[in-house]
């Protein structure tokens, strides 16, 4: 399951024009007191690999950093630059057509959206350039067109706590306060911090039943996408 896993003899006859690789995209973000750095990678390395027993994918190695703006300047939060994830992930795409791979699923744990801007720019970049199909997108832009999330609920609120109650427990450290994004909206700032203390929401309101619910939410609607990916036509 693990791409990395292969030999390069067993990458030559497993991969063909069939075969789905999905690339896990986390970052190294604060998320309040009460949750680890490594969140939104924990959430999606957690969903990607049950999409991948579900659908037969590989899992390719997953990339840790990415764009942060608004938690930048909070304690642990490590930030790459817009080109640099851009080029990175327009990198990894270009090294997978050239072994033959056609079918790329882009999950990111993180859903900012210069970091998210970046990667499906390198994603458009590479099938305007190869015979491929890619599809990116964050797991968090599925919560969020599901309607479940109402408008005070966000980042280390609720549904990111249940996520990480159901998936590593043992990395909650308390029940986490409640908070309020106070900036404006369309609002650009140097220190966003200032109006912001990195919680957007109630985390004492989540439970591990929860989370179980959100992360098959999920896992059934990547499983979907995969599959109608590989019935489409280039």
């Amino acid at each position: 399951m693990l791409l990395d896993d292969l030999s390069t003899k067993e990458f030559e006859e497993r991969v063909d024009g069939d075969t789905v690789v999905i690339l896990p995209l986390g970052v190294i973000e604060e998320h309040g007191e009460h949750l680890p750095l490594s969140t939104d990678s924990l959430q999606c390395e957690y969903v990607v690999e049950e999409i991948a027993k579900r659908t037969n994918a590989l899992i390719a190695p997953p990339i840790r950093y990415g764009v942060c703006n608004t938690t930048r300047n909070f304690p642990g939060t490590v930030s790459i630059g817009f080109e640099t994830l851009r080029s990175l992930v327009y990198d990894v795409l270009s090294e997978f057509a050239r072994n033959g791979i056609k079918n790329v699923v882009i999950v990111s744990g993180h859903a900012g959206s210069s970091h998210l801007a970046a990667v499906k720019l390198a994603a458009k970049d590479i099938v305007d350039e190869e015979d491929m199909k890619v599809l990116a997108l964050s797991d968090y832009e599925i919560i969020y067109d599901k309607g479940v999330a109402g408008k005070d609920e966000g980042h280390s609120g609720w549904i990111e706590t249940s996520r990480i109650m159901a998936i590593r427990p043992d990395l909650i450290k308390g029940e986490g306060k409640k908070g309020i994004n106070k900036i404006p909206r369309y609002m650009v700032l140097r220190h966003p911090e200032k109006h912001w203390e990195g919680v957007t929401g109630d985390p004492s309101k989540a439970t591990k039943e929860k989370g179980e619910e959100l992360n098959e939410m999920v896992i059934e609607e990547m499983v979907r996408m995969i599959e109608d990916m590989r019935r489409m036509e280039v």
